[in-house]
């Protein structure tokens, strides 16, 4: 027997009918903070970026397209997470059918790690992904980023050493950058769960009768390495 309050479906109406309005307030405050986030000056990138790419090498602005906006999602695929990271995966089964409703957006979207380009294509092919992945292995570009997006907290530790992030782990974050004139800007970028936004199988679960669930032993896993 279920030990969740059981009720009737007045009572139900009437609990929603408040839960509804959070939701509401909640909506209008998500698209308040859109606003805002578009309102965020725009920084000159001028450091000319090199990134291996299926089509050679290429600079961050020609990563663009032809299109005068680009996502990239820094994937922690690198010497830190040789074999790539289990949640960044997760999170990129989400995002890959977004990919061709952005294009016809002006939007660009793209994965961006450290390990070489062959190493990377693989993985993508094991995925059955149909993105471009790019590797950034040969410039700054994810050391960079990690320095700007970086807030020191007193509940984070990343070792002593030369003070770079990247000697401790890979970069697990989202940039947006904007292309006028051929001049590309840095627009907006967030990490770690600042991400978990754009995942839609966190969003279900939220409305799940159980929500997320309190035991992450085992979950989530790369989907071809879950039990038949």
């Amino acid at each position: 027997m279920t030990t969740h309050a059981v009720g009737t479906r007045e009572q139900w109406r009437a609990a929603y009918e408040k839960q509804l309005a959070e939701e509401k307030e909640l909506t209008r405050r998500a698209t308040e903070l859109a606003r805002q986030r578009q309102e965020l000056p725009w920084v000159r990138v001028d450091e000319q970026y090199r990134f291996d790419t299926t089509s050679g090498p290429r600079t961050l602005a020609e990563l663009f397209d032809g299109r005068s906006q680009l996502i990239v999602r820094h994937f922690m695929h690198g010497p830190n997470t040789p074999e790539g990271c289990p949640g960044c995966t997760f999170e990129t089964d989400n995002l890959i059918g977004a990919v061709p409703h952005l294009a016809r957006r002006d939007v660009t979207f793209l994965l961006s790690s450290r390990s070489p380009l062959p190493v990377l294509t693989a993985y993508k092919q094991r995925m059955g992904w149909d993105v471009e992945w790019v590797s950034s292995g040969r410039s700054d570009f994810d050391a960079d980023f990690f320095s700007y997006m970086h807030v020191p907290t007193p509940h984070r530790d990343y070792g002593s050493g030369s003070g770079s992030m990247l000697e401790v782990m890979e970069l697990m974050a989202l940039s947006c950058f904007a292309l006028e004139d051929g001049i590309v800007y840095h627009t907006y970028s967030t990490y770690d769960r600042g991400t978990e936004a754009l995942n839609a199988t966190w969003q279900l679960l939220d409305r799940a009768p159980r929500g997320r669930g309190e035991d992450f032993s085992g979950w989530p896993r790369k989907r071809d390495e879950y039990p038949a």
